[in-house]
């Protein structure tokens, strides 16, 4: 039987050094680099998302960045196939996929999948409101035991949410979640993936690393940036695009919602926060190589691991 290609996932939290680590492995390896950030699918978002400059893009190539207007919308669905596509092209024309960045919703769904679960339909899930107001949700629960009783087990009588949609599904198809789950985790990547995650071992660094890297985008045009994206498309706080780190803080203090003065310290916050989200997403996944990008062997270290999974 043939052996999958290989391919690298490069992953950890905002200002890890993710980028510059990518840019060692695709200078010392043929890699090509597919971006997993769904902020920087969006064109004209340049300064908040990090994206790296035309030079840089010129040296090493990213495939998924500036995809679609900040008007628009991507899924992790979308994502895993289009990384699927890209990788494939990568290695048919004899080269690595080097897959960089710290969206781990994109991340989760390009290694384990997406249950192609059906749409929801409003009307049904009205009626199954409704039927909760009229008996309560523990005998909409006992009628999921009779359908789905795996799905059944695993929640409370009281979680509304989850009722609602395993039931829906059901209702729909005539299938239970688990049958769909079941479809999802077939779909195994056809790659041998070295998965490096970076995992800082001083938080207060990282806070330092993050307060610097957004003083750095104030000072190079991250507020202008947002007036320029205001005039150029129809924004609204509810789109992807304006709920990026950054971008939501800035809109906020041009709205005259956060004054002018707490923007920097906001934005800080905003980041640690997002930064906290990543890493709790990291220790929840299995088969991470853990590299500490504070320590001073790490760029050595990250390298000899790369060059071991690609026979080098």
């Amino acid at each position: 039987m043939m052996q999958h290609p290989p391919a690298i996932l490069l992953i950890g939290p905002t200002a890890s050094g993710k980028t510059s680590l990518a840019f060692e492995l695709a200078t010392r390896f043929p890699c090509d680099i597919v971006s997993v950030d769904s902020a920087q699918v969006f064109r004209d978002m340049n300064v908040g998302t990090a994206k790296p400059d035309a030079a840089t893009l010129a040296r090493f190539p990213h495939r998924l960045i500036d995809l679609i207007t900040p008007e628009e919308r991507y899924s992790a669905a979308q994502f895993r196939a289009d990384a699927l596509r890209e990788m494939a092209g990568i290695a048919t024309a004899g080269r690595i996929p080097l897959l960089v960045g710290g969206t781990m919703l994109y991340v989760k769904a390009l290694r384990e999948g997406l249950a192609d679960l059906p749409q929801a339909d409003a009307a049904l899930r009205a009626a199954i409101d409704a039927e909760a107001a009229a008996h309560g949700w523990p005998a909409l629960h006992a009628e999921l035991a009779a359908l789905d009783p795996d799905t059944a087990a695993r929640l409370k009588p009281t979680d509304a949410q989850r009722i609602q949609r395993a039931l829906e599904v059901v209702r729909l198809t005539g299938r239970t979640l688990g049958s769909f789950f079941a479809e999802q985790a077939a779909g195994a990547l056809p790659f041998r993936m070295l998965n490096l995650a970076l995992v800082p071992s001083d938080r207060a660094a990282l806070h330092a690393r993050i307060a610097e890297r957004f003083d750095a985008m104030l000072n190079a045009g991250l507020v202008e940036e947002v007036l320029m994206l205001r005039e150029k498309y129809r924004l609204d706080a509810g789109l992807p695009s304006m709920r990026c780190v950054g971008y939501r803080q800035v809109r906020d203090m041009l709205e005259g919602t956060l004054p002018r003065a707490e923007l920097r310290d906001r934005g800080v916050f905003a980041t640690r926060q997002f930064a906290k989200r990543q890493l709790t997403w990291l220790k929840s996944m299995d088969g991470l190589r853990i590299f500490d990008p504070l320590a001073g062997d790490a760029t050595a270290a990250l390298l000899k691991a790369a060059a071991a999974h690609l026979g080098k």
